[in-house]
């Protein structure tokens, strides 16, 4: 009875040890697994983290030429902005065309109906911002002033009534304000020049001090090119007088009406292209 009941307390214990050895292999089988999973989790991990780092080098190049491009965009943007394009017979660049359309926007439509082409429209608005720069606005000065653009050469005709009395080579105090005006004008450019014409009419006149049509129209434009450089400030070197005697008519001198278009000074300013189109402004 001892006998069967030792061999029973044997045969249990080995079948404990027998379980227990089982499942320890079985815990290493599975630790060894889950080493196995995290290493190659751990390497996904490491993989995953130098493709996201050759990523971001990648984008931070591609971020970095995108800037480049934008930079060169812009630049070539500036560039065609100054340059002059051709539209028909007149250089223009893309700021100018702007400011070309805001001024024209302010143009009695019934002039502008008559600009055939962009030299006409360039012209119509030099002729608008000049007029409108030295001119009070009122109508005595509207219909006294008239200005004519050929090319880019500038031609402002003032009447006579405007600057001067009658055979007198005096100017007037009148036309100081048209004066200062126009001295703003040639002095915000400073390679403009500028030549100052008298014109008579065909009467003849002879004083003390004129000889003749001659005489007055120099001394007239003389008097005028003095008084833009002693009272406004002109540049002497930017000045020209010259006088055409009634030799130079606007009109046929058949009416006093005429006669009284055709007297006159005028004067053309003589810009460089870039200059030409800054009159806009």
């Amino acid at each position: 009875m001892k006998r069967i009941i030792l061999i029973t307390l044997v045969s249990g214990s080995l079948m404990a040890s027998c379980v227990s050895k089982k499942k320890y292999v079985a815990l290493e089988n599975d630790l060894n697994t889950t080493s196995f999973h995290l290493a190659e989790t751990k390497s996904e991990k490491e993989k995953l983290e130098e493709e996201n780092r050759i990523l971001e080098e990648r984008f931070a190049r591609i971020e970095q030429r995108v800037e480049e491009y934008n930079a060169k965009i812009n630049s070539l943007r500036e560039t065609s902005d100054s340059k002059f394009s051709l539209d028909g017979a007149v250089p223009m660049s893309n700021n100018s065309r702007k400011k070309l359309e805001a001024t024209l926007a302010n143009v009695d439509p019934e002039k502008l109906a008559n600009a055939r082409t962009m030299e006409d429209s360039v012209n119509l608005a030099i002729s608008y911002n000049l007029k409108k720069s030295i001119s009070d606005g009122s109508a005595e000065e509207n219909e006294d002033i008239t200005i004519d653009i050929d090319k880019t050469v500038v031609m402002i005709s003032v009447s006579d009534r405007l600057l001067f009395n009658t055979g007198s080579f005096v100017v007037s105090r009148n036309a100081d304000g048209l004066l200062k005006k126009l001295a703003e004008v040639i002095n915000s450019e400073p390679s403009m020049e500028v030549m100052i014409e008298g014109h008579t009419d065909p009467r003849s006149i002879s004083t003390s001090v004129l000889q003749d049509n001659w005489d007055l129209s120099v001394k007239r434009a003389t008097s005028i090119v003095r008084a833009l450089e002693s009272k406004y400030n002109v540049a002497p070197e930017k000045l020209i007088a010259a006088g055409r005697s009634s030799y130079s008519p606007l009109v046929d001198n058949d009416s006093a009406e005429n006669m009284a278009k055709n007297r006159r000074t005028r004067i053309i300013i003589l810009p460089d292209l870039d200059k030409f189109f800054a009159l806009m402004e």
